[in-house]
């Protein structure tokens, strides 16, 4: 299945092109290692969803230049040299790319995904994979954000289409949102791409495309008997809505409809009290088995608090906060290491700002889980290769040195797995419901605290005490 609608190859800053023209001819056969990651959880989250692997994936499976790519480029005054035109022509990524599978909760500073390969291709790939795994995080991380709020046994439908950044950031939020947990999306385009059925109720404009409320109920659930969910709150919910909604229902019990897939969606007003008040009257009338939906602009906030107040629902329909969430990624890609002539050379990007220093070298990462509880307890970051105590290990702050724990009694498991290795693909990609659970499963690792709303408690990705040290020298050398 397609996940990019259209070639991509040309997505990259000139830059990228004026450079690599250099490249061609000063640095061949050296090799760049790039890590991509961020730095700060957005919208004062604890974590965040890895998501976009999928479109990396086929953007670089397909990323050539055509006849026509290359004629642009002469005519268009670039003044790129032949050298480096012909290269183009026959360019084939012939790289390594590492990453984090799409569904793994992840944290600031560590390497998602980390790209090994000739200097010119590491390079080219960059605003694309950047644009990719940008928007498809904040739609993940979005919706989980939903899910952690909502009661488990209360299913979110994501329906955010007509709020999204234009039609391939409506495609992703539904994609993404069900990967994070949502129980399905109302874009009809997203659903066929995974075989899946599209959800929905009405809207207020079919309301009051009628002559009365109750008509225009009564031919909704006669039509879709199976999906009778009636929308309350176009004229007035409780004097109104309801009250016509339970005019229908009775109308079908006494026809001998069924009225076991029956429910009301309420999008405006005091949503706890409304559906308190509409609980009871859909009980008192005999409907115990309608289901009450809620809507209207629900963030992770706002459905605790529904909580707190008691609010009475069956399921969520969230668009705005998963197809368009507070925040931005703001990840990066920057190189961390050459290879020339075989040898693995450390590079590193000093700032007076502290959070941006790069982490250096070609690393492995690893999560390291308590033994009896089972919860992560941090991220460990080592030079590539380099043996690791899997006893206990000393784990030191990359951002204060002087800071570290020791920790003991864990598992270690490497968080990232190869996906291209010289240019061949070697990762059989899950399906949209595997990663569905293994999100999931991921979600449960995490204490409490890092998935709270409120001030989350910081998740330690930290270094060994060796890579510790390396880093800390190599600043030292930068600024000396």
């Amino acid at each position: 299945m397609e996940r990019l609608s259209r070639n991509y190859s040309l997505l990259t800053d000139a830059y990228e092109l004026f450079m690599s023209d250099s490249y061609v001819k000063s640095k061949k056969g050296v090799e760049g290692v790039f890590d991509l990651f961020y730095r700060v959880v957005p919208n004062g989250g604890g974590y965040t969803v890895m998501a976009g692997l999928d479109k990396v994936i086929e953007y670089i499976k397909n990323l050539k230049f055509s006849d026509e790519d290359i004629e642009y480029f002469r005519k268009s005054g670039y003044n790129f040299s032949e050298e480096f035109l012909n290269y183009l022509k026959g360019f084939k990524f012939t790289g390594d790319v590492y990453a984090i599978p799409d569904g793994t909760p992840v944290f600031p500073n560590e390497p998602l995904i980390t790209v090994k390969a000739p200097l010119i291709e590491a390079q080219i790939i960059e605003t694309a994979i950047l644009s990719f795994i940008n928007g498809s995080m904040e739609h993940a991380t979005g919706a989980r954000r939903i899910i952690e709020a909502t009661p488990k046994n209360v299913p979110v439908m994501e329906f955010g289409a007509r709020r999204a950044d234009g039609s391939e950031a409506a495609i992703d939020s539904s994609i993404y949102g069900i990967m994070a947990g949502c129980a399905g999306t109302s874009n009809v385009m997203a659903a066929k791409m995974y075989d899946m059925k599209a959800l929905g109720t009405m809207a207020h404009s079919f309301v009051e495309t009628f002559d009365s409320e109750y008509e225009a109920f009564l031919t909704f659930a006669l039509d879709h008997p199976d999906n009778a969910t009636l929308l309350v709150d176009t004229y007035d919910t409780l004097r109104s809505g309801i009250p016509n909604a339970i005019k229908v229902f009775n109308y079908m019990k006494e026809h001998g409809i069924r009225t076991d897939k029956i429910g009301i969606r309420i999008d405006s007003g005091d949503l706890a009290y409304l559906s308190k008040k509409a609980r009871a009257m859909l009980d008192e009338a005999g409907f115990k088995q309608a289901k009450i939906c809620l809507s209207n602009g629900l963030t992770a906030e706002t459905i605790e608090s529904l909580i707190t107040q008691g609010a009475c629902f069956d399921s969520l329909g969230v668009g705005d906060n998963i197809s368009k969430p507070a925040g931005r990624m703001g990840a990066v890609y920057k190189e961390v290491a050459i290879i020339e002539k075989g040898k693995i050379i450390p590079k590193i990007k000093v700032s007076n700002d502290i959070i941006k220093i790069v982490n250096p070298d070609f690393k492995d990462l690893y999560r390291a889980y308590d033994k009896e509880t089972g919860h992560a307890i941090c991220d460990i970051m080592c030079s590539r290769d380099k043996e690791i105590n899997s006893r206990e290990i000393k784990i030191v702050s990359l951002k204060d040195f002087i800071k570290s724990t020791t920790i003991s009694n864990f598992e270690l498991r490497k968080l990232q797995t190869p996906i291209f290795l010289d240019g061949n693909l070697v990762y059989d990609e899950p399906s949209l419901l595997e990663k569905k659970a293994y999100c999931e499963r991921e979600m449960k690792t995490l204490y409490p605290e890092v998935k709270r709303t409120l001030n989350p408690h910081a998740y330690f990705v930290d270094g060994t005490e060796e890579y510790a040290d390396m880093k800390n020298e190599m600043i030292r050398k930068m600024r000396g």
